[in-house]
């Protein structure tokens, strides 16, 4: 039977010099293949300071893993580009690519699809396909930073998937994106956004690694939320601030709780003053989102009269809250708008 090959870009520097050893190789060759891999080798042949005996080794059990450019929109409107990848089975994922100021940001998807099931999100509606493995989630950053010639400087995991069900590969990912000798973007930089699988904030705080935690909320009552968040009815509002609570105390981070204003749904003062009160003394930040339109939902996003008096309302009562601008909706790129294809 033939053994599957490994994808060396799912391997930190130390992981890839323990490879090496493994295939009877000195572990030095792992530190030379690495930095191959971050100068942007495409194929073994590209590695001329590796001897070719080694080369063709790898090329036996290995492959270095890369995905290719599909598609690429760029917003009229504010010069955010949407890319859809197109991966080695065929499946399309989207990643977006936002330019603020000096920061260069791009949000990463996970998994092909989502199993969540949040009523506002189009990633969802067509269920989960698979997990992306780490290498998958990387690839995105390395061929945005080669096609624009720019450093990422800021990695959102928001994209398709939720990155808690996907744990392990996340994991990894953040491992691979830290690397010095790789692309080295530093935690602080990172932020995941979790719809709320309670047990993996609790596994994600235990790692101890100082990234931003965005947790979506979208209602301050456990029946609102499960009316447009399915995971709800697994994990009541209590559980999760509770979590949120150990994740800042194990970090030292504030959370971010992302709010998706939904006209007529959950955007009325009494929502407001509720949040407050649940939210009230936590070192956190609330972060609203006016829905953004997705064809096979009917919800609608509020008037800017009732976005804008719903923060100040947060505000007075001492919780930190902005609008989200948002990016990139003329190509469908903003918040909530990303879904899986199919070539």
């Amino acid at each position: 039977m033939e053994t599957k090959k490994v994808a060396l870009k799912n391997f930190t520097e130390e992981q890839l010099k323990e490879f090496m050893k493994t295939i009877g190789e000195k572990s030095f060759r792992g530190s030379q293949v690495f930095t191959w891999i971050y100068k942007g080798a495409k194929s073994f042949d590209d590695m001329n300071n590796i001897p070719k005996s080694l080369r063709e080794k790898l090329e036996k059990v290995s492959y270095i893993g890369n995905i290719d450019i599909e598609l690429k929109l760029e917003s009229k409107v504010d010069g955010t580009k949407k890319y859809l990848f197109l991966l080695n089975d065929g499946n399309i994922i989207e990643t977006v690519m936002m330019n603020y100021d000096s920061r260069v940001t791009v949000c990463v998807s996970n998994q092909v699809g989502c199993r969540m099931g949040c009523k506002f999100c189009a990633s969802t509606i067509d269920g989960l396909l698979r997990n992306l493995e780490p290498w998958e989630i990387l690839d995105q950053v390395i061929k945005i930073q080669e096609d624009t010639g720019k450093r990422v400087s800021n990695i959102v995991l928001m994209g398709s998937g939720e990155p808690l069900d996907n744990f392990e590969n996340t994991k990894q990912f953040l491992k691979i994106i830290n690397e010095k000798n790789g692309l080295n973007i530093g935690y602080r930089h990172i932020t995941l956004s979790t719809c709320g699988i309670v047990p993996k904030i609790y596994e994600l705080a235990d790692l101890e690694i100082p990234i931003n935690l965005a947790l979506s909320l979208h209602s301050p009552y456990d029946e609102g939320r499960k009316e447009i968040m399915p995971v709800a009815n697994a994990y009541s509002i209590k559980d999760i601030l509770d979590a949120c609570r150990y994740y800042i105390k194990k970090t030292n981070r504030r959370v971010t709780f992302e709010y998706s204003l939904i006209k007529g749904v959950n955007d009325s003062e009494n929502e407001a003053a509720s949040l407050a009160k649940l939210l009230k003394g936590m070192l956190c930040h609330v972060n609203l989102i006016p829905i953004n339109a997705v064809e096979e939902r009917e919800y609608e996003k509020p008037d800017k009269s009732f976005i804008y008096k719903f923060r100040d309302s947060l505000e007075k009562n001492n919780i930190p809250a902005t609008v989200r601008i948002s990016m990139g909706s003329d190509i469908s790129g903003a918040c909530g708008q990303l879904r899986r294809k199919y070539k």
